[in-house]
């Protein structure tokens, strides 16, 4: 799919699927267009989000927005001026929100994590290919490449490990939605390489310059 035919759809309501298509498109192509198209279906999506009340979705899309600023064309300070406006949205939100402090700092947690999980990949030598995946409402950490084999990645964080280490967290429910999300990627995208599945966790506090990282890999998501 084409930006243009991205830009066809957002014209057509269709917030979800442009929002998706913008996703693979942006996979394979990180030109000015393909990332106007992924900036603006992204804000669709944010708002989408914002009134359905799926904040902590809302806050990954935000973050996600504010990295690919840099990369998209803003000519009259619309792309700024959209940023801004889902800043306002979300603080708003959350401020109306009962236990917007707990509820922001699991999201900015999260957040946090995928970030450390993310750095550490590339400093071993990864590649990058997708952050936040969905398909519907199922979602995939980080999807990476390492040589020829194609790695999908669980990140989970927490502040310590007083309640049991943190890939435990990923029970059988878990295994079967990213079952589901992982083969829709690899169907949609084509993929015949070797694929493996990862569990990365972190543990320690927000911001902490040395988190603990633990990488599991080759997990089997069968069971």
């Amino acid at each position: 799919m084409t930006a243009k035919e991205v830009f066809e759809l957002r014209k057509q309501g269709r917030t979800e699927a442009a929002y998706t298509a913008a996703r693979q498109l942006y996979a394979a192509d990180k030109s000015p267009y393909a990332s106007s198209a992924m900036f603006w279906t992204a804000f669709d999506m944010f708002k989408f989000c914002i009134d359905e009340g799926r904040i902590e979705e809302a806050n990954k899309i935000f973050m996600a927005l504010e990295r690919l600023l840099p990369n998209v064309p803003d000519h009259d300070d619309w792309v700024k001026k959209a940023f801004e406006r889902c800043g306002q949205l979300l603080k708003k939100k959350h401020t109306r929100k009962a236990g917007y402090d707990e509820i922001s700092e699991h999201s900015q947690m999260g957040i946090w994590g995928e970030e450390v999980a993310a750095e550490y990949l590339q400093d071993q030598g990864y590649i990058i290919l997708e952050r936040d995946w969905h398909s519907d409402h199922r979602d995939i950490d980080i999807i990476a490449r390492q040589d020829e084999v194609v790695v999908f990645v669980e990140v989970k964080t927490r502040r310590n490990t007083d309640f049991g280490s943190p890939e435990r967290a990923v029970d059988w429910k878990k295994r079967r939605n990213l079952r589901y999300a992982i083969n829709h990627y690899m169907s949609y995208q084509k993929i015949d390489s070797p694929t493996r599945f990862d569990i990365i966790t972190v543990v320690g506090t927000l911001g902490t310059p040395h988190p603990t990282v633990n990488h599991l890999e080759d997990i089997d998501i069968m069971k």
